[in-house]
């Protein structure tokens, strides 16, 4: 065993996707961002310029420079899902992400919801942009980019959700190879936001609120009388649901059927999935604007949604998402990407040693190899690799958490 080997994997995996850009970087930079992912990963405690020039090669003042520069993350991670995301399924998930600060002079600083505290709450917000691997229940970060405060979108004559899907219009090109679906909460499920992605040629996946207004489709054929055909018949009372019209799914908890809707709010046809829970609260109504997509489908699709959440909460945790100092846009977003996509290497590298993932462990067994990489450098002694081997592996995974 290599006395840092999962420390040097862990840059061997950077140097290949960096290499594998279209866009060539100078040596500089390339040396610059390798040695900030491994130093997210590193850092105990809070992670910003002080501390990453106290544990890197680097002087605090390069890592300030820098964090100013423009980086393609989209292909950066992107390269980076090809290495462990090889399900067939696969979606695109957005989710808004609620992040702590504070100060006047903030950029695009304001009030946004913060679903942890049940209201809006003063600070940012960031949009992240995910790959959901359907087969796999897994999800790569592909990029982050933070909302505008409420008087910079009113300045620019647009709203949230104008805003979101300018994000998505800039990204359409590379996402279209990947998926036509995109799954999001039910916050996403308005007309503006479905009639957006559909110019697009993107599907929505989302949740309905639960009192939405939604019609049986029409039985009768076309009459041949003037007018517009007949869409739809009745309204689906979802207490009394005509179950002749509807398929059955076969779940352990509750009952899941699916039928084809109109939906009043999206003025479209959908294909809807209901789901009775056995605990008799209200039916949970999953949608997806492709009609002819599979019910099974829809409701897989949309339940691994949530692991892009779980990617906000390991870089919230470990890799200081909301502990940047800086009080500029494009130095906040390199830090929102630099920490998320921290969180992606450590995922590609326990998939490539073969062990279970978690951030605390990976964090932890990296920390140790940095450190003992640096003992060894400064000791100018030279181990003996046959005879340190176990005390080595020992060294390196001490406190990490067992699989």
């Amino acid at each position: 065993m290599d006395k840092t080997s999962i420390l040097n994997q862990y840059r061997d995996i950077c140097s290949d996707v960096l290499n594998k850009l279209a866009t060539k970087l100078n040596k500089s930079f390339k040396s610059f961002l390798m040695e900030t992912l491994i130093l997210y990963t590193i850092i105990p405690g809070r992670i910003n310029f002080l501390q990453m020039g106290r544990y890197g090669k680097s002087c605090e003042q390069r890592f300030r420079q820098n964090f100013s520069k423009d980086f393609d993350w989209l292909s950066f991670n992107l390269s980076l899902s090809e290495r462990i995301l090889n399900g067939d399924r696969k979606a695109i998930a957005i989710d808004p992400s609620y992040i702590s600060k504070s100060g006047k002079c903030t950029p695009w600083i304001g009030y946004f919801w913060s679903g942890t505290a049940g209201g809006a709450k003063k600070g940012l917000e960031i949009l992240g942009v995910g790959l959901i691997d359907i087969d796999n229940k897994d999800c790569i970060s592909l990029q982050a980019v933070q909302t505008p405060d409420g008087k910079t979108l009113e300045s620019n004559d647009i709203n949230l959700i104008d805003w979101y899907l300018l994000v998505l219009k800039s990204m359409e090109e590379k996402l279209h190879k990947i998926s036509p679906y995109v799954v999001a909460d039910s916050y996403f499920s308005k007309i503006s936001f479905a009639s957006g992605l559909k110019e697009m040629d993107f599907h929505l996946i989302s949740r309905f609120r639960d009192d939405a207004v939604l019609f049986y489709p029409t039985l009768e054929g076309p009459t041949g009388k003037r007018g517009r055909p007949k869409l739809y018949d009745g309204k689906i009372d979802m207490a009394n649901l005509d179950k002749s019209r509807a398929e059955k799914i076969a779940v352990d908890n509750g009952g899941l059927y699916t039928l084809t809707a109109y939906s009043k709010s999206l003025k479209q046809m959908v294909r809807l999935v209901i789901w009775y829970s056995k605990d008799s609260k209200k039916p949970k109504l999953f949608f997806s604007t492709n009609p002819h997509m599979s019910g099974k489908d829809v409701i897989e699709y949309y339940r691994t949604r949530f692991q892009i959440e779980f990617c906000f909460r390991d870089a919230k945790s470990f890799t200081g998402l909301m502990q940047s100092q800086a009080r500029d846009v494009s130095k906040l977003s390199f830090n929102f990407n630099a920490s998320l996509t921290s969180v992606n290497l450590a995922k590609v590298l326990a998939k490539e040693k073969g062990i279970p993932f978690s951030m605390a462990s990976c964090k932890t067994m990296i920390h140790n190899a940095y450190l003992l990489e640096r003992f060894i450098c400064v000791s100018g002694i030279k181990p003996n690799r046959r005879l340190n081997d176990k005390l080595v592996k020992e060294l390196v995974e001490f406190a990490a958490i067992a699989a």
